[in-house]
């Protein structure tokens, strides 16, 4: 019932095919998802709606998931990043017409307990980054990188974004053990922006805390699609 719901806020340019997706987290609240494509943009800076739903889920607190329901079986990307979450063990995955653990799914799977890194994405996080700005939009993409999950490159990273209502959203970078379907901090700030209702056109500040430069150009090409606001680049430190 709350797939086509989800479905219908999908922004698909270029395939023109709509994915709805539901979390459950483990507090058993329900988390929308769906996809994000920017056209003219390189495919790789698409939003698939399992990456849409989890991070909305991780974003408003949540530490897993154990259900996660989709209008279509998942791609192989998505299976990837689904095997990075702290529950991806225990989590199961409801598609059309069949139900079945993300394990069953991605047989063989490589994920971070091959490189040595135990919890996952979503666990909860705090690497005491600190930076000289202190306005609200500053503070709360500070907030968002010091809950962002690099284990790999150690390149923590967070977005917000201002709308002309006054609203903000923040996004905090997800990595993932076989990297490309890593997902950026503007790409999570998007997508909750979507989920919020919000257009796009209507961002009119953006702020990129990082501890990295990797994140900088990316973040520029993806804003510079959407909207024409400045994205300030602020470099935040470890507090000693």
């Amino acid at each position: 019932m709350l797939l086509p719901e989800a479905a219908a806020l999908a922004k698909p340019p270029v395939s023109n095919f709509r994915v709805g997706c539901v979390s459950r987290g483990l507090s058993g609240a329900l988390y929308f998802g769906t996809n994000l494509e920017f056209a003219g943009e390189a495919l790789s800076f698409t939003v698939h709606a399992e990456q849409s739903s989890v991070t909305n889920a991780w974003m408003n607190g949540e530490e897993g998931i154990d259900l996660i329901a989709v209008n279509a079986a998942p791609c192989g990307y998505c299976r990837q990043f689904l095997n990075e979450l702290t529950t991806a063990r225990q989590l199961v995955v409801a598609m059309p017409n069949e139900t079945r653990p993300l394990a069953e799914l991605l047989p063989s799977a490589f994920g971070p307990r091959d490189l040595g890194i135990e919890g996952g994405l979503m666990q909860r996080a705090d690497h005491g980054l600190t930076i000289d700005e202190d306005d609200l939009l500053a503070r709360a993409a500070l907030e968002a990188a010091n809950l962002s999950y690099a284990p790999y490159s150690t390149a923590y990273a967070g977005v917000a974004l201002r709308t002309s209502s006054g609203r903000i959203a923040a996004g905090a970078y997800a990595e993932n053990a076989a990297f490309n379907p890593s997902m950026s901090p503007l790409e999570v700030a998007l997508s909750r922006l979507n989920l919020a209702g919000e257009a796009f056109s209507a961002i009119d500040d953006a702020v990129l805390v990082r501890t990295d430069s990797m994140h900088d150009e990316a973040t520029r090409v993806v804003l510079r699609t959407v909207t024409d606001a400045p994205l300030r680049v602020v470099a935040a430190r470890n507090s000693p």
